[in-house]
């Protein structure tokens, strides 16, 4: 299975990210992982979330963040990987003057059911 970036919608999760579905399982067959592009832009940040049955990995691909995961925040920049366990509360701020891109891997695959808001959506 082979997908192409420019065939692939956007579409913002429950956490108010722009996600691209690079390989998902509900999309492209595969079983129990999924790929996606996250967007988040300059000067904004994702709603504080965790997921029950995920695992996450993000690497990130493009600009500056900080990265809230668990009791710990600290920076991110292209070039770096975070290890997202099950469970964990996280959520990721663009602290650049570009948007922050970050690949997104998730065993089992990314499933709005699996994703827990711990706080209200604020207005962007």
């Amino acid at each position: 299975m082979k997908t192409r970036y420019a065939d692939i919608p956007a579409y913002v999760t429950r956490d108010g990210s722009e996600i691209r579905e690079l390989m998902h399982p509900s999309l492209h067959g595969g079983r129990r992982q999924s790929l996606a592009e996250a967007t988040v832009p300059a000067g904004t940040r994702t709603l504080l979330h965790r997921h029950g049955m995920t695992e996450e990995i993000y690497h990130v691909t493009a600009g500056s963040g900080r990265m809230t995961l668990g009791a710990d925040t600290f920076d991110v920049a292209a070039g770096d990987s975070v290890l997202i366990a099950p469970g964990t509360a996280h959520c990721i701020e663009a602290i650049g003057a570009v948007p922050l891109r970050i690949l997104c891997c998730c065993s089992p695959a990314y499933a709005h059911e699996d994703t827990e808001l711990l706080e209200a959506e604020v207005k962007r």
